[in-house]
């Protein structure tokens, strides 16, 4: 590791919610730390704000007072931008417009130290821009935190064309030594997570749209099945959706209108009409006083299920076998494509078609489609759909086996790929797009998601435990239902399925 010197002078220019949570993560690492912004008295009142936030550590147990009052020795405002000058490293923490942080990166050059090095915390403005219309665009780099600075591990390390690989390497060693968890990314238009994340919201986003659940069910599916923490209705209402769509815009217009990023517009009516989210009082939910959150559509079954028939492997699906076992079902197994059978119905696993159009072509009766469990023993709550021709009797038992099994059952329309498995699998592509662009390792990418939006799993890695044969599958089913580019599965997918290669190798 080669990270900058503890003891080397830190300055981060903005004192709003990311300037004093980066200045905090800084001086919490030893650094002396110098805090500046342009309004008056913003830098002082920011670091008096650290000092409360440290002092409810204390009264918790979890920080030692000697602690506190060291970190707090070592955060400094200054009313004074020219009092930056001996930083080796500035981290600028300012409104996202790219004239105004290149005004100042130029300032700063012309200001600090030739070996100073400076960081900008933008999380969707390119480096390579900012750093254009510098001499020395070589020390331009970005260190994007993710809010809050001090609670969050992910540091994305943005490498624009000009940047000099030690800088990027320094800074990356220096987040570590802050504690954090940084990955390496090129300036590419939403860096890892920003890009990566789209299709967590734009597929549930469709889903409503097109009418296969409603947000309090769908948000249910992917916490109780999916394993998310939150689920994506919830999550933009706690961005705020001018934000989010922003997001998704400038995103959107950076890849020359990819529909793989187009924004909603059921997210701009949103926006159109000032339901911002928690900070205006209403979103897809509303947050008024005493308000409550809508029901989560679920299914109810009387009917017995005492017995089933296991036909060959059940793919992802299997673990579910084991749990019916411990909830007392007789099991018997046999060869077989896959299914699962009680009474009349057959289950199996989603593959990306339409419930009917499988039923179909595979010739099977009464087909009820699973949805995708991040962990099927640990899952409370399963999604399912079933054919056009499917008789009320046969989705009942379908239902009671669930039912059986100790899981809720939501019905959503016949839609491809269900909730979570279509939300899974466009996630993985975009992951591996990204790979496959330079963008940033596999590794790199999945744990990104797992440290920057708390994703149970990195998406390369649950592709991989689906195996990419059968993720490709559901993209592939998905782009045929749909006939847009917007699913066409990624290359780096296809070519890994022709070597019989992993996606991390």
């Amino acid at each position: 590791m080669n990270p900058l010197d503890s003891n080397a002078l830190v300055a981060v220019i903005g004192a709003g919610a990311m300037g004093a949570g980066i200045a905090q993560v800084a001086a919490q690492a030893g650094h002396p730390v110098k805090l500046y912004d342009n309004r008056p008295g913003a830098a002082a009142q920011a670091v008096a704000g650290i000092d409360r936030q440290l002092g409810r550590l204390v009264e918790k147990g979890k920080l030692q007072p000697d602690a506190r009052e060291a970190i707090s020795a070592r955060l400094q405002p200054v009313d004074a931008i020219e009092t930056l000058a001996d930083a080796k490293l500035v981290i600028e923490a300012i409104v996202e417009n790219l004239q105004v942080k290149q005004q100042l990166l130029l300032q700063l050059e012309g200001l600090c130290g030739q070996d100073c090095i400076l960081a900008s915390n933008t999380s969707s403005l390119s480096i390579t821009s900012l750093a254009a219309g510098l001499q020395r665009p070589q020390q331009v780099v970005g260190m994007h935190f993710f809010n809050p600075a001090p609670l969050m591990a992910l540091v994305e390390i943005v490498s624009g064309l000009a940047t000099e690989p030690a800088i990027a390497s320094t800074l990356y060693d220096t987040a570590r030594a802050w504690g954090k968890k940084p990955v390496h990314t090129r300036s590419t238009p939403g860096f890892i997570v920003n890009r990566v994340a789209r299709p967590f919201y734009a597929e549930s986003l469709r889903l409503l749209q097109e009418g296969a659940a409603d947000c309090a069910t769908l948000d249910a599916l992917l916490r109780d099945a999916g394993g998310f923490r939150m689920g994506a209705f919830e999550l933009t209402d706690l961005i705020g959706h001018d934000v989010n769509y922003a997001v998704t815009c400038s995103v959107f217009e950076a890849f020359y209108g990819d529909f793989r990023f187009q924004p909603s517009l059921v997210q701009k009516e949103l926006v159109d009409a000032g339901r911002l989210g928690r900070k205006s009082g209403q979103g897809f939910y509303s947050y008024a006083e005493g308000a409550e959150r809508p029901p989560v559509a679920q299914l109810h079954s009387q009917a017995s299920a005492e017995r089933c028939v296991v036909e060959g492997h059940l793919g992802a699906l299997q673990p579910l076998v084991a749990r019916l076992r411990e909830n007392g079902l007789a099991i018997t197994e046999r060869a077989g494509k896959g299914l699962l059978r009680i009474g009349d119905a057959t289950l199996a696993l989603s593959d990306g078609r339409l419930a009917s159009q499988r039923a179909r072509e595979d010739g099977l009766r009464n087909l009820v489609l699973v949805d995708l469990a991040l962990d099927y023993q640990a899952a409370t709550r399963i999604a399912i759909s079933w054919s056009a021709d499917t008789s009320a009797e046969a989705r009942d038992q379908a239902v009671a086996l669930l039912q059986r099994a100790g899981l809720k059952v939501t019905g959503i329309a016949d839609l491809p790929g269900l909730v979570v498995l279509r939300t899974v699998a466009m996630l993985a592509n975009e992951a591996a797009d990204a790979v496959l662009q330079g963008v940033g390792s596999a590794a790199d990418i999945d744990l990104a998601m797992c440290a920057g939006v708390n994703y149970p799993r990195g998406p390369l890695a649950w592709a991989e435990q689906l195996g990419v044969d059968y993720t490709l599958r559901v993209l592939e089913h998905l782009q045929a239902s749909y006939g847009e580019s917007r699913y066409r599965p990624s290359l780096l997918l296809r070519r890994c399925r022709e070597q019989g290669a992993n996606l991390h190798d």
